[in-house]
């Protein structure tokens, strides 16, 4: 039986992956976006989404926390509306979407829920200061959900890639004073020496969401090994 399955943020480079990685894989998928009228900072709006998806569909098998937003400086540039605007989507947007989704999994006693986290929970990244702190919440609820759920017969786990080929950051590209000079330092950060992929992204969310998958509260990592290898500059 096809499984009904969310993805947020699926007019992005991520959530479009992951409506077609979930489409190819024979799920219905339903993809909510701010482009579409879901604003998951609005808790009520969360929660018609997701009665509206089980009245036509009888439940709601996985839902991709995906929706995410960004800014650029650090704890001294940003602004107030920065921390509003980037906590509130990805913070208190994957609560409301996973408390409008839990009423329904708990009542199911079954459901996976995978949220798009980041490297940057984990390390230091120049200039991204309320983004990173966004998304070590976001490592951090994963983590509390996976321990309040699993009574439940709910997984809860996250995907954290590294920089990813995305919309979004060759927006960011073009808008640096030397684009090329700034595609490659993003490249060069990481140890394997390039971006990854959206489709990538989408295969680990959708492995996470797999009912053969045995692991909850894991945080995968996909970052083209930016937390676990150190180049060393070879001796001349």
């Amino acid at each position: 039986m096809a499984r009904a399955v969310i993805v947020t943020g699926a007019a992005g480079g991520i959530g479009s992956a992951l409506v077609r990685h979930f489409g190819e894989l024979g799920d219905q998928v339903i993809g909510l976006d701010l482009v579409d009228g879901l604003d998951v900072r609005d808790p009520d709006a969360c929660a018609a989404a997701c009665d509206a998806v089980v009245a036509e569909h009888g439940r709601i098998d996985v839902l991709c926390n995906n929706a995410g937003t960004s800014a650029v400086g650090d704890v001294v540039t940003a602004t107030a509306e920065d921390w509003d605007r980037v906590l509130g989507v990805n913070v208190v947007g994957v609560a409301n979407m996973s408390r409008a989704a839990l009423v329904h999994m708990r009542d199911a006693r079954r459901g996976v829920i995978v949220n798009t986290c980041s490297v940057a929970a984990s390390v230091g990244l120049v200039e991204r200061a309320v983004y990173s702190a966004s998304k070590g919440a976001v490592l951090a609820l994963t983590k509390a959900m996976a321990a309040d759920e699993v009574a439940y017969g709910i997984r809860v786990c996250c995907v954290s890639p590294a920089t990813v080929a995305s919309p979004w950051v060759e927006r960011l590209v073009a808008a640096a004073p030397d684009p090329e000079a700034t595609r490659e330092a993003l490249r060069r950060r990481q140890p394997m020496g390039r971006l990854v992929e959206v489709d990538e992204v989408a295969a680990a969310i959708a492995y996470l969401a797999a009912d053969s998958t045995a692991t909850t509260g894991a945080d995968l990592l996909l970052d083209a090994g930016i937390a676990g290898v150190r180049l060393v500059e070879a001796p001349r």
